[in-house]
């Protein structure tokens, strides 16, 4: 397991924590750093002073550096969010890359009442409220069930973490950026909470918290009731969509909403509570004159009979599929994802190098594979789970929308998805006897590729 460690006092007491805990834990620890050359002397401080507490306690360093303020320019990002791209990018590096199987990072309670209490205010419904997840499977990854950020702080206050430092008399490093109050978050955290803190609520912070937890709860069980809704009452594919008004118009108002937002993102839009409202208006009689909506992106929504109908931007949506061909054995590169896609063919699995769920039977596949962005009626089994589903299905549990999910890639072999990004093969594909040639379908990033591994949030 990679520990995240910035150098402040939250990541060093979850270090310090952790090597406490390793034996019992049965984990093996590294440390992992990313300098974001935001601080000049001060960055390079804190790169050292971390490599020195992998050294100090015999542990392998992972560390990488990027000029975060370049980056934000280039790609009209603030500090904060551009910094959490490039940091959580290397993560995902260490985890594709098969060098990390965890990563954890320091998140507390305090993080996550910022969290909340900064999306509702700029306009949050409860997927939104949901906050900081406790972990969170990182796109690419060749561990389905293992590769994921974890954050095992989220319940925990950030002055315990300091009390806990000075009781062990573990040093830190401060960074002046936090007291900077342009940023929101800092506003946030040294004005607006103490504030409420005093004049409201003492617990307040432990109130977000706790808020964060049940809208958590909220969506995992609205997820699972939309997507069999959405299974009768929505069909999609060429770009387009059509949603039944009969099935929409007999459940209540907040269920009609959460299905409008499923439809759409399964088309690769994300809309705002205004673009839903005006969407659901045209059902309304006060609306009969308004028979279609304008969407973000170049979609559009129309009323025509018993459906309403989206459509207009095929050609857009169409323009990001993309489809290579993947020799067995052989390597392709894919920008779209900005990754590189290489079918290895190995013999037996000596030494337990690959994980067995991910060792394909070559017997079973074409001598030629394709790899391509999934398609509607795509349907893929993960080894271990009961049934096949749907690609939409399983992306839709992962919270993904948008051209991640739109560009999210499968291999297959003739007519069957044989491998997809994050799951294990499928159980009827994986290789079964030791010492017989497999395959193994291994995506590592573009040193300068467009796009990324996928986006990750905080």
């Amino acid at each position: 397991m990679g520990v995240a460690v910035s150098g402040g006092a939250d990541s060093v007491a979850l270090l310090r924590l952790l090597l406490e805990l390793r034996r019992e834990l049965g984990i093996v620890l590294s440390v992992v750093h990313f300098n974001h050359q935001l601080r000049g002397a001060d960055s390079e401080a804190d790169e050292r002073f971390v490599s020195g507490l992998a050294q100090e306690y015999k542990l392998v360093f992972h560390c990488a550096s990027s000029d975060v303020a370049q980056h934000a320019a280039k790609e009209h990002l603030s500090l904060e969010t551009a910094a959490r791209k490039l940091r959580y990018q290397y993560f995902g590096k260490l985890l594709v890359e098969g060098k990390l199987a965890r990563i954890a990072t320091a998140h507390t309670l305090d993080d996550q009442a910022e969290t909340v209490l900064l999306r509702m205010v700029r306009g949050a419904g409860t997927r939104g409220l949901a906050g900081i997840y406790p972990q969170l499977s990182v796109p690419g990854s060749q561990f389905s069930e293992i590769g994921k950020v974890v954050r095992p702080l989220l319940s925990v206050r950030r002055k315990e973490l300091e009390g806990y430092l000075g009781a062990l008399g573990q040093t830190w490093r401060e960074d002046k950026s936090n007291l900077d109050l342009r940023h929101a978050r800092n506003r946030v955290r040294h004005e607006i909470l103490p504030r409420l803190e005093k004049e409201l609520n003492p617990a307040v912070r432990e109130v977000l918290a706790e808020t964060a937890e049940i809208a958590r709860a909220e969506e995992e069980y609205w997820l699972k009731e939309t997507d069999q809704l959405l299974a009768s009452a929505w069909k999609c594919g060429a770009g387009q969509g059509a949603l039944k008004i009969d099935a929409l118009t007999s459940l209540p108002l907040a269920v009609q909403r959460r299905l409008v937002r499923a439809a759409s993102e399964d088309l690769g839009l994300r809309l705002e509570f205004r673009h839903v409202a005006e969407i659901l208006g045209l059902l309304h009689k006060e609306a009969e004159s308004a028979k279609s909506a304008v969407l973000p992106d170049g979609w559009t929504v129309t009323l025509q009979r018993d459906e309403l109908r989206f459509g207009t931007a095929a050609r857009k949506l169409a323009s990001l599929d993309y489809e290579f061909r993947l020799p067995l054995p052989g390597v392709v590169e894919v920008p779209a994802t900005g990754s590189r896609f290489e079918a290895l063919v190995v013999s037996g699995n000596r030494g337990g190098v690959y994980n067995p769920e991910h060792l394909l039977d070559r017997t079973r596949l074409d001598q030629e594979l394709r790899v391509r962005n999934w398609r509607p009626g795509d349907r893929f089994w993960p080894g271990h789970t009961k049934a096949p589903k749907k690609v939409k299905e399983l992306l839709r549990e992962r919270h993904l929308s948008g051209s991640d999910r739109k560009l999210w890639p499968v291999v297959v072999s003739g007519a069957d998805v044989i491998w997809m990004r994050g799951f294990a093969v499928p159980s009827q594909f994986q290789a079964r006897a030791e010492g017989r040639e497999a395959v193994v379908i291994r995506e590592t990033p573009l040193v300068n590729g467009r796009g990324g591994i996928g986006s990750i949030s905080t």
